[in-house]
């Protein structure tokens, strides 16, 4: 879903209960809420570039270069926000925090080889001469992670992103972030 059609309807002064309704993560942090939604915004900008790059009979190189540079800032943003989320297993219900869970480990495999040019879970580096990302003009997207293990798509990790903070309803948050910290004595 478009981040621009998921707050088509917006109420005027509407109820705490409202605004947690529409918009679930806020119960769990106004910031973090905020930076889902520059991510989401960004993961759309990142389809349009992919989309206006592989339309007609040519490539558009240059649309699909930017898809690309700001798949490598999204995954990076898109890794942070889910780890903080996850370091906050308490704030969620166990079902809200196995999804979180799953799309980290998800992250983490492309996350690995584009930060730290390492192979995850290993200190083996990612060969330097690759592409940063592959194109796959038959699919109209971009094979992104370590070249030499399983395919990832941009577009299969933009939506499993959408999926996941889709899912998470207004019950799902059982605390605020702060909670999940031990008071200071």
């Amino acid at each position: 879903m478009r981040m621009r059609d998921r707050f088509e309807h917006v109420l005027l002064n509407p109820s705490w209960e409202q605004i947690v309704e529409r918009d679930p993560l806020i119960a769990f942090s106004h910031y973090l809420c905020g930076r889902v939604h520059l991510l989401l915004a960004v993961a759309d900008e990142i389809v349009e570039n992919l989309d206006a790059g592989f339309s007609g009979e040519s490539i558009d190189g240059g649309h699909v270069e930017r898809a690309e540079s700001l798949m490598w800032l999204w995954t990076l943003g898109a890794y942070e926000v889910v780890r903080t989320m996850c370091q906050a297993k308490v704030c969620f219900t166990p079902r809200a925090f196995d999804e979180l869970n799953q799309l980290k480990k998800f992250l983490a495999a492309v996350r690995m080889p584009a930060a730290k040019m390492e192979k995850p879970r290993t200190s083996t580096p990612v060969n330097s001469n690759r592409s940063p990302a592959g194109w796959d003009v038959a699919r109209r997207d971009l094979l992104i992670g370590d070249p030499e293990s399983k395919d990832v798509f941009a577009r299969t990790l933009l939506a499993e992103f959408d999926r996941v903070f889709s899912s998470i309803k207004g019950n799902d948050v059982v605390a605020r972030h702060e909670d999940a910290y031990p008071p200071e004595a």
